[in-house]
């Protein structure tokens, strides 16, 4: 399947998504076959700093606890979605910084600004853009975050070169999402449901942290790892990972 036609099913389903939750596996990013609600993330004391209409259920981690998020900071989330993790960020940088919420998708964008009006932040910047072609200058990000989102883009080793592009140097992202480990059936990965819901789409953990070093990072390690039982098969598995890395 072309890489464009990847990403306007992907791009179908996160429109659908922005107007209506609850679809993708129970919204969340992976969930699981009945329809139940089951996000993958329970934010907890978090989600008192959370705005209302922000989290739609689709990460697979929290990345802003890992990211050292400082006061004054300019922060990009890739993948932004309605904007959860870019309203956690906003709370950490504070006035004097701003995060960047980048979205493929205009649903989204529009169901993120939507909730910055509502909730009057005024520190945060929404833009449609690609991941693997950042509306983002070079060298102007002190921090870059994501959650579950690298997995929805055909070529991740670009999604990391426009990472380190847009980063200062010194600057680090801290990143959750979808690995495997083992054979993945090919009828996994050729299934679109589950390429949107960022499961068919996920790399080799190793071989996923081995095109982050071909980007330029070092000091690249794994924060956290979650592996779910209901996506394992007899000799592969799904994990949720947090990775941290520095552009030197």
């Amino acid at each position: 399947m072309k890489d464009k036609e990847i990403k306007n099913i992907v791009q179908q389903r996160y429109a659908a998504l922005a107007q209506e939750p609850g679809c993708c596996y129970g919204g969340s990013c992976c969930g699981t076959e009945t329809g139940a609600v089951t996000p993958l993330v329970d934010y907890g004391e978090l989600s008192l700093e959370i705005v209302s209409g922000a989290d739609l259920g689709l990460g697979c981690g929290i990345p802003t606890r890992d990211a050292g998020i400082r006061p004054g900071d300019t922060v990009l989330d890739m993948g932004c979605g309605g904007g959860v993790d870019v309203f956690l960020a906003a709370n950490a940088v504070g006035s004097t910084g701003r995060v960047i919420g980048v979205d493929m998708t205009p649903e989204m964008i529009a169901k993120a600004w939507n909730n910055a009006l509502k909730n009057n932040c005024r520190n945060v910047d929404f833009r449609l853009g690609d991941i693997e072609d950042l509306p983002v200058s070079g060298d102007s990000v002190d921090v870059v975050i994501s959650n579950c989102v690298i997995n929805l883009a055909p070529d991740k080793k670009r999604v990391f070169d426009e990472i380190y592009r847009v980063l200062k140097i010194g600057g680090h992202f801290a990143i959750s999402d979808m690995v495997t480990h083992g054979d993945i059936p090919q009828s996994v990965r050729d299934d679109m449901e589950l390429w949107a819901g960022c499961v068919a789409g996920a790399m080799d953990r190793d071989e996923y942290l081995e095109l982050i070093r071909q980007s330029g990072f070092g000091e690249i390690s794994v924060k956290g790892s979650s592996e779910y039982d209901a996506l394992k098969g007899d000799n592969y598995g799904i994990v949720s990972i947090t990775v941290e890395a520095y552009k030197a």
